[in-house]
Formats: structure tokens, C-alpha cells, sequence
């Protein structure tokens, strides 16, 4: 059946950039289906009433930054239905400093595009949330983590990086959770990492070998604090609306989208040779990291979604993952947790979205880093 367009577009003056001293620039949504639907209100906080949906199908929000648009659509977050009427916040308009709004929808975690064992493709539906928009930066890091060795906080690995707006790295699964604590207290938010499954104790010291082993760790998922995004929380923002694509931007990648190591090898892969000139890359005296933000942003305005930094996320690693709702991985603790997106020093196809790979909670690395997310 061919698809009708909803009998309405909504057109969105959208800040650019996270300050609100920053020039204006446009965006437009429309509503893809298998009924023409209409859009009946448009609220303040970014949220669309549309009605004539057919229930139990599911519904693609595209969006353009001009019109006429042709076929410059692209898709920006699928919405599953079970009415005929419907609210769906698509943006938001005043996120915290330094994050983009995750909408809330479905969307197909993993692919078959280059034979992955274990990233076969499975629905997910994942609730809205917000997600910084780069890499922890090492000055960021350093930042709350004064705050932190000053209010009873420990930490296994100082973290470093060669200039302070690049991401930190050298990091461990241990000090993401405990910094994301640490930078939500220091906000003054909840934190969501606990050493009791009450959430009464705040987890602040402890790594593999100590007391506070990886089974004391315990996430409350209703607090309003900062912390690492589930395995299916990251590949969903990192996709940024699209499906079916190897990559954030689309199915090949150059030195002009990511700071990854170019090979060749892959026919996708179309450079650079060896070392993205960006990082400033030398066998002596300095990481191949680039300054946050290099890069053109995804379609939620996130970057470095490739390469860059792999990214710690909250997840024990298995396979198969579980589809669903807001899954949150297996029941811990195993040995391993997940790492997503590539690095300055791996190959293109580590910088796929459906990429996945793993270490010890306890590893740090020249290029393991992170970012943090909220929920809403």
C-alpha cells in the first residue's frame, strides 16, 4: 500500500546549537504511515496531538530543515500506535545545558548488513531521554572530579587526554558510574548509582577486587541524575532517526565524518589511510583523539557517535540482546560490560552503530571514554 502523508506540516524554529545566544535555524516534521493522519495540536514543550492513526501499526516522524522538502525527508523517530488519537513529544525546546532530547519510539537495534553474530536485528522500544551531546571532555572530567575526591569520592584512574576539549579518556566502567554520581550531586540532582538495592547508600568508592564488587552496584532508574546510557539507549541515539544504515550519517564513512583508522579494507570504508590527520596523531608524544564537536552531528544533534572514543554504557555484555521495552541487559554480574561507537585507533567497522564490544569494568584504555545520559 503506498504510504499518505499527513494533511499538515509543522515547521519548528529550533535553536541552533545548546545556547540560546545562537542564531535561529529551521526544522520540519510531517507524519508517514498507512493512513493520511492529522496533526490537531502543537504544544510548547514539543509535544504533537495528531489523530487517524490506525492502531497497532507503527508511524515514521520524518523531518527537513527547508521546504519544498522532496526527497530530503529523513526519518527522525518511529512512534508504535494503539489509538486512533495520540501525543508524542518529538522535541524539546530548553533541554539541560550541553544535551538533545531522545524522542521516545521503536526502532531496530543491530543489522545484518556486514554479518555480526551478535548484533542481530531486533525491535526495541526505548522511552524519551536526554544524552550529552559530546564526549565527557577531559577538562568536564576534571571539573567534577575535583568535586568528587573533595566529597568523599575515590577513584581507581585519574583519567587524561592531551588537550582539555578532548574527550577523557584512560577511564574504567567504575569511575563513569561513580563521576556520573559526582556530577549529578554536584548539580544537585539525585544520584543513581547505589551500593543496596534500598538506594540508600551512594556508590562513591569500590572497584573490581574491593568490597564494592560490581553486584553492589545498583541503578535507580527513577532518579533525575546523570548516568550512562543502556546499550540500546546509545545505539538508538547514535542511529539518529535513521534505520538500516551502517553508520549515523549513512553506509560509508570518511575522514570527513569521524576520527577513526582508515584501511581500506572495507568497501565502505572510503578513508583516510592510516590515522585521521584530525587527531594530530604521532608515535611519540600524543593521542589520536580530536576535539569534541569535530564533526558534523547526527539527526538528534549528537557527536562523535562514531570514532572518536569507544563509550562505556551501562550494560553487561551477552548475546543475543533483549528486545522490548527500555531494555537494560542481563542480570550482572558477568564479566564483561558493553562499549559502543569506535575510536581514534580502530578500524571503520568498529564505528558501525551495530558494532559491539566489550571488557573488563575494571579496564581503562586510550580509548575508552563516555557520555552521559538523563532521563526524563
Amino acid at each position: 500500500m503506498k504510504t499518505k502523508l499527513n494533511s499538515l506540516f509543522i515547521g519548528l524554529a529550533l535553536l541552533a546549537g545548546i545556547h540560546q545566544a545562537t542564531a535561529q535555524s529551521s526544522q520540519f516534521f510531517r507524519i508517514v504511515g498507512p493512513t493520511a493522519t492529522t496533526i490537531t495540536k502543537f504544544r510548547a514543550d514539543g509535544t504533537l496531538v495528531w489523530s487517524n492513526a490506525l492502531a497497532g501499526t507503527n508511524y515514521t516522524v520524518q523531518t527537513v530543515s527547508s521546504l519544498p522538502g522532496g526527497t530530503n525527508w529523513v526519518n527522525y523517530v518511529q512512534l508504535p500506535v494503539t489509538q486512533a488519537v495520540n501525543t508524542n513529544q518529538i522535541i524539546a525546546f530548553n533541554p539541560p545545558t550541553g544535551m538533545a532530547f531522545i524522542p521516545a519510539g521503536v526502532f531496530t537495534m543491530g543489522d545484518t548488513l556486514d554479518g555480526e553474530s551478535d548484533a542481530i536485528p531486533t525491535n526495541v522500544y526505548v522511552s524519551a531521554f536526554y544524552m550529552d551531546v559530546n564526549l565527557v571532555s577531559l577538562s568536564q572530567w576534571q571539573g567534577v572530579y575535583s568535586y568528587a575526591t573533595s566529597h568523599g569520592y575515590s577513584f581507581v584512574n585519574a583519567g587524561n587526554d592531551k588537550a582539555a576539549n578532548t574527550p577523557v579518556e584512560t577511564v574504567d566502567w567504575y569511575d563513569c558510574v561513580k563521576w556520573s554520581n559526582a556530577r549529578s550531586q554536584q548539580a544537585g540532582l539525585t544520584p543513581v548509582y547505589y551500593t543496596d538495592g534500598a538506594y540508600t547508600q551512594v556508590f562513591t568508592n569500590g572497584d573490581r577486587g574491593t568490597a564494592q564488587y560490581a553486584n553492589s552496584v545498583y541503578a535507580n532508574w527513577g532518579a533525575n541524575g546523570y548516568r550512562l546510557p543502556t546499550e540500546a539507549e546509545w545505539e538508538k541515539a547514535a542511529r539518529g532517526g535513521l534505520s538500516g544504515q551502517r553508520f549515523p550519517w549513512g553506509n560509508t564513512i570518511s575522514e570527513s565524518q569521524a576520527n577513526y583508522y582508515g584501511t581500506g579494507y572495507y568497501a565502505y570504508d572510503l578513508g583516510p589511510n592510516g590515522y585521521n590527520a584530525i587527531g594530530n596523531y604521532t608515535t611519540t608524544t600524543s593521542l589520536g583523539t580530536s576535539p569534541v564537536g569535530s564533526f558534523p552531528a547526527n539527526g538528534y544533534g549528537l557527536n562523535d557517535m562514531a570514532g572518536n572514543d569507544f563509550e562505556w554504557c551501562w550494560d553487561w555484555y551477552a548475546t543475543p540482546y533483549a528486545g522490548g521495552t527500555d531494555p537494560r541487559g542481563p542480570v550482572g554480574p558477568l564479566l564483561y560490560n558493553v562499549l559502543r561507537g569506535g575510536g581514534w585507533l580502530a578500524g571503520a567497522g568498529a564505528a558501525r552503530c551495530a558494532a559491539r564490544f566489550s571488557d573488563y569494568p575494571d579496564s581503562c584504555s586510550a580509548l575508552y571514554g563516555f557520555r552521559c545520559v538523563r532521563g526524563l
